[in-house]
Order: structure tokens, then sequence, then C-alpha cells
């Protein structure tokens, strides 16, 4: 993962890598709680960052449900 200060701006090129970093990450099964302490940004942040690179967010819990019968 891209080499982060926590709190600093990121933009251009090394927010498109993270963004990128993020998606694979999450698209693996990794938690945005736990993405968001990786790089050391907030929930709010990583978050936004998968919405913005058009991931399917989870619904809470990240197992998918089924319906009983």
């Amino acid at each position: 993962m891209a080499d982060l200060k926590k709190g600093s701006r990121i933009t251009g090129a090394q927010r498109d890598k993270l963004a990128s970093d993020l998606k694979k990450k999450y698209e693996k099964g990794s938690s945005i709680r736990a993405l968001a302490e990786s790089t050391g940004r907030s929930y709010g942040f990583v978050h936004r960052v998968l919405s913005e690179s058009g991931v399917t967010l989870r619904g809470r819990g990240g197992a998918t449900r089924t319906k009983k019968k």
C-alpha cells in the first residue's frame, strides 16, 4: 500500500493508486474498517474512495444473507 502520512491530503496519481489498492483488497474480502486502520485513514474516507471507484459495497456484517424458508 502507498506510503502515506496520517492526515495528509491525497490527490492525483497518488489517490488513484490508493483507490486501486483499496478496491483490490476490499474485493478480496477486507473490511472498510480494516482498510482504514491499515492506511491510517478514516472509515469515511475509505468508504468514499471505494464508492468513487465504482465498488459495490457489501451490506453490514459482510456476509451474504440467505432467506429462511
